[in-house]
């Protein structure tokens, strides 16, 4: 499992330019089962990402983003096994 924290390197007018497009994005990679959660980081200078598979392929996948091609954001991937997970979330394991 990983976690993908994005944060902003350009004021947010930018980013909202690109809204669109990240966000066909992330419904794509829901689609492909690699994005579990995706959401804004408050206060809004970058957002998370819950993504599973393999670490290769998400970095892959992260460079389609039009938050990655326009260079607005930077990104950090922090990969962990998440051996205790809430009543609900089993799917998180292993």
């Amino acid at each position: 499992m990983f976690v993908v924290s994005l944060s902003y390197k350009v004021p947010l007018e930018q980013v909202d330019d690109h809204i669109e497009g990240h966000i066909s994005w992330l419904k794509a990679g829901y689609a492909k089962g690699m994005f579990l959660a995706s959401g804004r980081k408050v206060p809004r200078d970058g957002g998370v990402i819950l993504a599973k598979g393999n670490r290769k392929d998400l970095e892959a996948e992260l460079t389609n983003d039009p938050f990655h091609q326009h260079d607005l954001a930077d990104y950090t991937i922090t990969e962990f096994d998440p051996v205790m997970v809430a009543d609900g979330l089993e799917a998180l394991q292993g």
